[in-house]
């Protein structure tokens, strides 16, 4: 195997590796943000413990919502992915030192929009 044909076998190894990343993740942001607009009670109580009103909760649902949404979209990706990044460090945040519980499953997902962001980075 030439080195050339190596390079576009793990390129494009990487891309559907992104795409399986983007599918996935979009799907759980889709329901997680989904559930914060809609106001299920579960949301509605976890922002309430937070204290920073209601509003704090329709902007992360409008954050998760409209990043899943750009994951899907090949161009917008990496802003996604960055978006979610953010989003998720200040997921596992508050799951440490004010709401309680296992912050493990935003950190998995921080690990995955963080991979998805490098993946789907912008050439230089």
């Amino acid at each position: 195997m030439t080195t050339t044909t190596l390079t576009r076998t793990r390129a494009g190894a990487a891309i559907t590796i992104a795409w399986v990343l983007q599918i996935l993740c979009a799907a759980m942001f889709l329901f997680a943000g989904g559930s914060k607009l809609a106001g299920q009670q579960a949301m509605v109580d976890t922002f309430g413990q937070i204290g920073l009103g209601q509003w704090f909760r329709y902007l992360t649902g409008i954050i998760e919502v409209g990043s899943a949404v750009m994951l899907l979209v090949p161009s917008l990706a990496f802003f996604g992915g960055a978006a979610l990044f953010v989003t998720m460090i200040g997921a596992v945040i508050t799951h440490l030192f004010v709401v309680g519980g296992s912050p493990a499953p935003a950190a998995v997902l921080l690990v995955v929009t963080a991979t998805i962001a490098y993946l789907r980075r912008p050439a230089a």
